[in-house]
């Protein structure tokens, strides 16, 4: 199984970034997908959430509006789409990976860091 985060770097305050999540060893079409953030000295965050089939969506308020999860059941990728960023966005974001049962896998993490 792998969770492998991509897409991260330094960006100015206002400024657009895409990460990428790409998922193999599971059946990935079957798992929902999820983002978190972790700042340095803060806890896990929890920044948005895309069921298995695409249908539902569902964002923390910090990132509503700005933030946008999808993904691609052929490319077995989830992405994050973020506008309007903040320096408060700044974080490790990670991927996970979950069914509810058995399967709950995370992803070493991307870093994302808004700073002029």
């Amino acid at each position: 199984v792998q969770v492998v985060e991509s897409g991260g770097g330094l960006v100015q305050p206002g400024g657009s970034l895409t990460l990428s999540c790409a998922a193999s060893g599971f059946t990935f079409s079957s798992y929902d997908m999820r983002w978190y953030r972790q700042a340095p000295g803060k806890e896990r965050e929890w920044v948005a959430t895309i069921t298995n089939t695409g249908g539902t969506t569902n964002y923390a308020d910090s990132v509503k509006g700005r933030f946008t999860i999808s993904r691609d059941n052929v490319k077995n990728t989830v992405y994050l789409q973020m506008n309007s960023l903040k320096p408060e966005d700044t974080a490790v974001y990670h991927c996970n990976a979950n069914n509810y049962g058995s399967g709950d896998y995370w992803g070493q993490g991307t870093q994302v860091t808004v700073s002029s």
